[in-house]
């Protein structure tokens, strides 16, 4: 965001305030409650002049209780507004913040993955919490408040005219000063509250990369450095805080200091008018006494509620902006895949993460429909790249990837996903219950269905055997299992899905040997009668594969079965297994 932002933009706020159209009735609640809270207020010094210049100096009591009582009656009024305010004004800005909260998770849930390539989830997680509470501060500290202070200044001065307006015009005198600083004050505050949303960005950021990657920074030993750089990342922070306290430091005595002197000449003015030509009553004097503050510190308040306004306005702002990205998956499609064999087909296809870095090149395949398959290449060959556009993860720059003869895009995406089964080297379980993991939460499965499903590729014996079993919590990240564990129980949430199409995204790659047992056990179940993508480094985990394609440089460079592939003496896939089986035996000496 530029600096250009400021809390005047007036299509940002109107944009903002369409989301209040649901909660019609709490926004007049809270209007109702800025103008009897202004009103009210307004009107205790004019009861109190009564009572001074009528009752105390002329000593004269006639009306005084009923004047008490008023008084009294007026300060519930203004409590009671206060109340309704308060309570209104901070449900109306929850519940727009709650939609808007909703809206934007749906939204980044839509991305495409190139979105979360480039971004940073620090940033985004800001966006998410933070920000979305300085959204809702806009509501009950900054837009309702300023329209109560502005209002409850208007009553106060038409008052004070109506009264005196000698005495007025002393207060008056001095308002243009204080709009001035004001004005200053704002231009200085909006720059550091730009400032300070950066460094709370990459404060958040920082901490949430670094918190993730612990067991990388500790193996390599690199605490003390990344210490160093969070404490130059916190110093930048709290110097960007430093500014907004150091502004307020010398705007808020300032206010002080005129509304004082305004004071005290009231005071002098009117206390010799008073005693001198009785141009004005003690009742009037005192009533001003009493208006100044409600003059001059809403005033001041201003200056508060507008840095929360605009802390507001620059939050929502940044959370639109990440509304308003169009980093979509095309879903046009309106075929569903329930009824999918599994035949796939790639058709000259390419792909480059980068532009001018191509990662597939030209790329042409057939898969029979429950036939099992196995891609084997180097790193970096394109091997996972080949099942992430079969995903619909990223768009093909050029050809076309078929499923049962119908072109993927014909597809919905959720229809496409569901009937693909995928498990990845790199298992991601939630910080919940085991059984959940498994089901994602999904009310149509059972805990008997998975419980069956799980005997039936013989994994019931080793989740039974974990301390509260299906119900046991695997934490953050799955860290309370191995990683063995958490690919066994990849494998069973692949197999609960009961999809037509089942992809291995290197799967056996790191595990121990007892896990590989239970694995490879698992594979020859789950992938009968289902297509099966294998992505392997292991070679012997493919050999009875019925086709093995090889990659290498993003191009197929040969096909076929195990033996087949063998007899090539020159062939890539030989060189991969002639390596690969003298490592193992390099291991075994």
């Amino acid at each position: 965001m530029t600096n250009k932002t400021n809390v005047y933009n007036f299509t940002l706020f109107k944009r903002l305030l369409s989301y209040v159209k649901s909660y019609k009735s709490i926004f007049i609640l809270s209007i109702v409650s800025v103008f009897g809270l202004s009103i009210f207020g307004a009107l205790r010094p004019v009861v109190l002049e009564k009572i001074v210049d009528e009752n105390l100096t002329a000593s004269n009591y006639e009306f005084f209780l009923e004047y008490i009582i008023l008084m009294f009656s007026l300060l519930v009024l203004e409590v009671t507004s206060n109340y309704s305010f308060i309570f209104n004004a901070g449900l109306l800005g929850q519940s727009v913040v709650k939609d808007i909260r909703v809206k934007l998770f749906d939204h980044i849930q839509s991305f495409r993955m190139k979105y979360y390539d480039k971004s940073s989830v620090g940033i985004l997680i800001t966006r998410t919490v933070t920000d979305m509470e300085r959204i809702a501060d806009i509501f009950g500290q900054g837009l309702f408040m300023i329209i109560s202070d502005l209002l409850k200044m208007l009553i106060v001065a038409i008052v004070m005219i109506y009264m005196n307006w000698e005495l007025s015009l002393i207060v008056f005198i001095s308002l243009p000063f204080i709009l001035l600083a004001t004005k200053i004050f704002q231009k200085y505050m909006k720059l550091a509250f730009d400032e300070v949303r950066n460094e709370v960005a990459n404060l958040n950021s920082f901490v949430q990369e670094r918190v993730t990657g612990m067991s990388v920074l500790q193996l390599f030993a690199r605490e003390k450095i990344e210490f160093e750089k969070f404490k130059k990342i916190n110093e930048r922070h709290k110097k960007a805080w430093l500014k907004t306290v150091w502004y307020n430091s010398i705007f808020f005595p300032v206010a002080e200091i005129f509304s004082s002197l305004t004071l005290g000449l009231v005071v002098w003015y009117g206390g010799m008018n008073t005693v001198l030509d009785n141009t004005a009553s003690i009742g009037e004097l005192t009533a001003f006494i009493m208006m100044i503050p409600m003059l001059f510190r809403p005033l001041n308040q201003i200056a508060n509620k507008f840095n929360t306004l605009l802390m507001g306005m620059v939050a929502a702002e940044r959370v639109f902006k990440i509304l308003d990205t169009d980093s979509f998956i095309q879903n046009k499609g309106s075929k569903t895949a329930n009824e999918i064999t599994g035949e796939i087909k790639y058709e000259n296809v390419n792909f480059s993460y980068n532009q001018g870095e191509k990662i597939i090149d030209n790329l042409n395949i057939e898969i029979n429909a429950g036939s099992t398959n196995a891609i084997v290449g180097a790193t970096g060959s394109g091997k996972s790249t080949i099942i992430k556009l079969l995903n619909r993860f990223y768009e093909l720059d050029s050809g076309s990837i078929y499923i049962d003869n119908i072109n993927i895009k014909d597809y919905s995406i959720s229809s496409l996903r569901k009937n693909i089964g995928f498990v990845s080297q790199d298992v991601h379980l939630f910080s919940d219950s085991i059984l959940n993991n498994i089901t994602l939460q999904n009310e149509n499965i059972s805990f008997l269905r998975v419980k069956d499903a799980a005997k039936e590729i013989e994994l019931d014996d080793f989740i039974s055997s974990l301390p509260e079993g299906y119900n046991y919590n695997v934490r953050e990240r799955g860290v309370g299992l191995s990683t063995g564990q958490r690919q066994l129980i990849s494998f069973l949430r692949a197999y609960i899905k009961n999809p037509q199409i089942l992809v291995l995204d290197e799967a056996t790659s790191s595990i121990d040997t007892d896990s590989e047992i239970l694995i490879q056990k698992a594979i020859e179940k789950i992938t009968k009668n289902r297509t099966s993508i294998i992505i392997a480094h292991r070679l012997s985990t493919i050999m009875k594969a019925d086709n093995i394609i090889v990659m290498e440089n993003g191009k197929i460079v040969e096909v076929g079965r195990h033996e087949e592939l063998l007899k090539n003496k020159k062939g890539v896939y030989q060189k991969l297994y002639q390596a690969q089986l003298k490592k193992e035996n390099e291991l075994t000496v």
